[in-house]
């Protein structure tokens, strides 16, 4: 995990096998299924001392409208309620994985960043590395400890479609699109409307992970990808993807690279591309 300006933000799987014991340590397994089997596979097995946090039930809310369903970040109560739960109090430092690519870990990593949690890391890796290396798995449940959690909400982590439309054409904001290039290029998807947010610069999260692994590339590889899309430090950056998962990822990376203005709109695309009121570009 050379080369990364942040280097702190990704766990090693040496790194945490070294600390695990560490009370201050909160272990988060952020696995998750569409059918709401997360919790199951987490009871079949998981990280010692971890809990389970659901990123869609605990983490967010359902707003509803014409234009239908929408995931939002939860309400400080909601997040605040879930991770007090799982043992997260102030000061603490988490640990969050998942099985997917770290999409699911991400989106809990961003929703603690957005209430005041700074201190947390993604497991590079994630659980297929932690088996492979036949790291301590445990079924145990293990009742986390009482903590006093105080959600702090930060601003400008989180941004909202009218906010979102406010800032095109701007020369001190760049956006950046996390979802694959036929999406992007609206080739295909489920949205209304094909395409992408007018200026949006397309950085697909799916190439930035070891082919057959659920790692992170190397720095130097990654740092590559961000120079070819153009981005540099200074400009406030936002991301969004079609679910709030890759634009979660996609401002973890960034915040590696030390890039501290990085936004997410959660709408996303099944926002956008559903209203007619929003410009498209294709």
């Amino acid at each position: 995990m050379t080369g990364f300006p942040r280097p702190e933000l990704l766990a090693s799987t040496d790194w945490l096998g070294e600390h695990l014991d560490r009370p201050e340590i909160r272990i988060i397994d952020a696995r998750w299924r569409p059918d709401g089997s997360g919790e199951a596979a987490f009871a079949t097995g998981h990280l010692p001392g971890a809990a389970h946090i659901d990123w869609q039930a605990g983490l967010s809310e359902t707003s509803s409208g014409d234009e239908g369903p929408r995931l939002r970040l939860g309400t400080p109560a909601k997040v605040g309620a879930a991770l007090r739960s799982a043992g997260v109090g102030d000061g603490a430092t988490v640990v969050i994985y998942d099985d997917a690519l770290g999409l699911h870990a991400a989106r809990v990593w961003w929703s603690l960043l957005a209430y005041g949690v700074k201190s947390g890391r993604i497991l590079d890796g994630g659980f297929p590395a932690w088996q492979q290396e036949a790291r301590p798995v445990t079924a145990a449940s293990v009742p986390p400890p009482s903590v006093r959690f105080t959600p702090r909400l930060e601003p400008r982590v989180r941004l909202d479609a009218s906010e979102v439309r406010a800032l095109l054409g701007s020369p001190d904001v760049l956006i950046l699109d996390a979802r694959a290039e036929p999406e992007y290029r609206g080739y295909q998807g489920n949205a209304r409307q094909l395409g992408h947010i007018p200026g949006a610069v397309n950085v697909p999260v799916g190439a930035m992970h070891d082919p057959g692994s659920q790692r992170l590339r190397g720095a130097d590889v990654l740092r590559a990808q961000l120079d070819k899309a153009g981005i540099g430090k200074g400009r406030r950056i936002v991301c969004y993807d079609s679910s709030g998962l890759a634009a979660a990822k996609l401002a973890f990376v960034l915040g590696l690279f030390g890039h501290e203005d990085v936004a997410v709109y959660d709408g996303g695309w099944s926002e956008w591309g559903d209203r007619s009121d929003l410009p498209v570009e294709r």
